[in-house]
């Protein structure tokens, strides 16, 4: 099974879920989301493997994504890398579960 495809059923499963269960759910799909986010990542830097620092600011630019002068090529990478997987369907059902589970009180990070 695929990522997008694991991602996909726990965001159709979370709906019916509560409490812990819904915990369990958000804890393996935001795994699964970072693991698609570095899968991005890897397959954004070898297609821009080569390309000019100038060429590389201007598609960052050309992504909508907000950077400054100082970020290295690293950083460029990630941006466009981020900018790709967030449009994916496997982000975008993460993010609405994640969403979702918040409006019920469910969320990753612990209130203080």
């Amino acid at each position: 099974m695929t990522t997008t495809q694991r991602l996909l059923d726990l965001a159709a499963a979370a709906p019916a879920s509560h409490d812990e269960d819904l915990m369990l759910l958000l804890r393996e799909a935001s795994e699964l989301y970072q693991r698609g986010f570095d899968d991005m990542h890897h397959s954004v830097a070898a297609r821009f493997v080569g390309m000019s620092g100038e060429d590389l600011v201007a598609a960052v630019t050309a992504a909508g994504m907000p950077h400054v002068a100082s970020q290295d090529r690293g950083e460029l990478l990630l941006l466009l890398a981020l900018a790709e997987w967030e449009m994916t369907p496997a982000a975008l059902s993460y993010t609405e579960m994640a969403e979702a589970a918040a409006r019920r009180g469910v969320c990753l990070i612990p209130e203080e």
